[in-house]
């Protein structure tokens, strides 16, 4: 099985939730378009939004976002938030729990894989919008509270894939031991906060013998 890349969701403490939700080919291709995963990875990072709020947001038209939110929707990426907002202006969240592109099916065919590239890029191109925003303006407007808290790190290994391998399951634990007490918080002086994690072979570097 080819963990290719999991996308974890905070606002469900349950432990089951961790396991995360195992996308099919039918379900992969109707997040595979641009728009969709940011709406998506939007309702993740800064929570509820209307149609309205993520076109003003995406600099999109309501009527774009109202579509996409209904595809998402059908394919159970999102949900109506009840009792939030009136008949003309539904609130809509991410569905809790992590979501994983780890089956076998996403892999095997040169259609397949592309559909599987697509997202994680769009995927990508969100996360490393985020960090430059953080690195191009953080020190500008941060409280220097949030900013000794916060660190950009990068480490180059010569790994085995044994090794490799360990040291994601051990990235597991740590998030397991040190981060899920933190999902689901409610409260003052919560800001949204991205915490990323990544192990993986230098595609042009060369294997020792």
């Amino acid at each position: 099985m080819q963990r290719y890349l999991c996308i974890m969701e905070d606002n469900d403490t349950r432990p089951e939730m961790r396991a995360g939700r195992q996308l099919d080919m039918e379900s992969l291709k109707a997040l595979a378009h641009p728009l969709r995963v940011k709406i998506l990875d939007t309702l993740s990072t800064y929570g509820d939004f209307t149609a309205s709020g993520l076109a003003e947001r995406l600099g999109e038209s309501s009527g774009s976002t109202s579509y996409h939110l209904r595809q998402l929707e059908r394919h159970g990426f999102v949900r109506e938030v009840t009792g939030k907002g009136t008949g003309r202006e539904r609130w809509w969240a991410r569905m809790p729990g992590a979501i994983n592109l780890d089956s076998d099916e996403l892999f095997d065919s040169p259609a397949n894989r592309a559909v599987t590239k697509t997202v994680v890029r769009e995927f990508e191109r969100s996360r490393s919008g985020l960090l430059s925003d953080f690195q191009d303006r953080g020190l500008d407007v941060l409280p220097h509270e949030w900013l000794v808290g916060s660190v950009v790190s990068t480490m180059s290994l010569k790994l085995t894939t044994e090794q490799l391998k360990e040291v994601s399951k051990q990235w597991d634990l740590f998030v397991e031991a040190h981060i899920d007490q933190y999902r689901g918080q409610t409260g003052p002086h919560l800001r949204p906060v991205q915490i990323h994690f990544n192990a993986f072979p230098v595609v042009d570097g060369e294997e020792s013998v």
